[in-house]
């Protein structure tokens, strides 16, 4: 069996048939050897030609047309015609070629969209969710003020300071999921500057200070770290990257615990890792770590506040810097997180 016959395989095959079933038929009405050769020979070439002619004209050409299309539409180039002409390959080979591999590619697309919808759907309702708790906070804080209660001088202010409290979340969610759409929108312009990175890791240390405080965690840079190191870079967008890994490591390291910064010299560029001494992050949730509203523990994640945006607006910003983040945690020991900078 001839695997991907060529028009004159199939022509030639055809042809023999034709030209062995008319001979069968010359044989009955003579007996001369000289007369059946003859017809074996002009009939196997006139039905040669004939079924080369055909298939060429009315089959190939049609199926080249097609293989012109898939090419076409998978590439938009404007020399498909000039590569159709010049290859050697077999035409139904090549479209059955294309054919398939367009078949894996539209696969991969189709569960990639299936993937996408299913993660369209756990973030609309991770959406819902955030944004429901706060306004049933403020909701319900209200209408008990309005039911009576801001008459009541004893709980008046302290439910106006919880209906605060969740307004003030509410607006963080918001302002956090505009920043996040800048982001995959290209919206935002970054300020590149050259500064000192050292200096913004203290300013850092002294804008989370009291939370670190309440939990007696000590914030420290590793001794054999430079003093001083120029980057360039972002230098707000840098502060709120440092400002949200560091109050995550205060957040869910240890009380009495310490948040250790190290810097690294990597060729061209600068490693940062802000590590803790926490409980760690099991291996399953390490991929999705940074996902909008991923939790690893939802109920105690919520109790330390936030938005839960703050990994996926922290990797938003390294990849519009055109550097990377990454986590490496044990479970019991701790996490680090690590950004690379580009030095100055």
């Amino acid at each position: 069996m001839i695997q991907n016959p060529s028009p004159r395989h199939i022509a030639g095959l055809s042809s023999l048939l034709v030209a062995l079933f008319s001979s069968v038929v010359v044989y009955f009405f003579t007996d001369d050897v000289a007369s059946i050769f003859l017809n074996l020979v002009v009939t196997f070439l006139s039905s040669y030609l004939l079924f080369n002619y055909l298939l060429k004209q009315f089959i190939y050409r049609k199926i080249k047309l097609i293989y012109k299309n898939i090419h076409r539409f998978k590439t938009q180039s404007s020399s498909v015609t000039q590569v159709l002409e010049n290859h050697n390959q077999d035409p139904i080979e090549e479209v059955s070629k294309e054919v398939m591999d367009w078949m894996k590619e539209n696969r991969r697309e189709i569960n990639q969209l299936k993937e996408q919808a299913s993660y369209r759907r756990e973030f609309l309702g991770n959406v819902s969710h955030e944004l429901k708790t706060p306004i049933q906070s403020i909701q319900g804080y209200i209408h008990t003020l309005l039911d009576g209660a801001l008459e009541d001088k004893k709980v008046n202010r302290v439910f106006l300071n919880k209906a605060s409290k969740g307004v003030d979340r509410l607006v963080e969610l918001v302002e956090d999921l505009t920043s996040i759409a800048e982001f995959e929108s290209n919206a935002v312009n970054l300020d590149f500057q050259k500064f000192d990175i050292v200096v913004l890791i203290n300013e850092v240390f002294e804008i989370v200070e009291q939370q670190a405080l309440n939990k007696n965690v000590s914030l420290k840079i590793k001794k054999q770290s430079p003093k001083s190191y120029m980057v360039w870079a972002d230098r707000n967008k840098i502060r709120q990257v440092l400002i949200n890994l560091i109050v995550n490591a205060i957040k869910y390291g240890k009380k009495k615990g310490f948040v250790l910064i190290g810097l690294y010299d990597m060729d061209k560029n600068l490693l940062l890792e802000v590590a803790d001494d926490g409980e760690g992050i099991a291996k399953e949730h390490l991929p999705r770590l940074f996902e909008r509203f991923y939790r690893t523990d939802k109920g105690r994640s919520r109790n330390e506040g936030g938005s839960g945006l703050g990994l996926s607006i922290a990797k938003h910003i390294m990849e519009a810097h055109r550097q990377t983040i990454n986590v490496r945690s044990t479970v019991g020991e701790g996490s680090t997180f690590g950004i690379t900078l580009k030095k100055a």
